[in-house]
């Protein structure tokens, strides 16, 4: 199996999560590990539409990998930038520990895969 390959579906899984599986580990699953406290169903809707809305582009992208090179390296480092905004979030609020084990550790594994296995810039002669 290639690299490609591997990203590909990685995309595939990555996008199909953040499309369908965000919002039942929000709201069921394991909300102590996904949901801020207290509930704000503004900032639920919000996070959920937007990450949604990356699922549907993840999967697009999943076609042609080297093509949607921004798109993978802008998923990449956004969920490391936001694990790390999480991060001091929750060190600073006790009732939100739980994040060191849900969605943090989720967003740093989903943004240090898509870096490894994003495709190569191409080169001016290449191109």
């Amino acid at each position: 199996m290639n690299r490609e390959s591997v990203l590909k579906g990685v995309l595939v899984v990555v996008g199909l999560i953040f499309l369908f599986g965000v919002y039942p580990l929000m709201m069921y699953l394991w909300p102590r590990g996904w949901r801020w406290q207290p509930n704000q169903p503004e900032y639920e809707q919000m996070i959920l539409g937007v990450y949604a809305t990356l699922g549907i582009f993840l999967l697009l992208a999943s076609r042609n990998p080297s093509a949607n090179r921004s798109l993978i390296a802008f998923t990449a480092w956004s969920s490391l930038v936001h694990a790390a905004i999480m991060t001091v979030q929750a060190f600073r609020n006790p009732s939100e520990h739980g994040h060191l084990l849900g969605d943090i550790p989720a967003l740093v594994i989903v943004g240090i895969a898509l870096i490894v296995l994003a495709p190569a810039k191409k080169s001016a002669e290449a191109a």
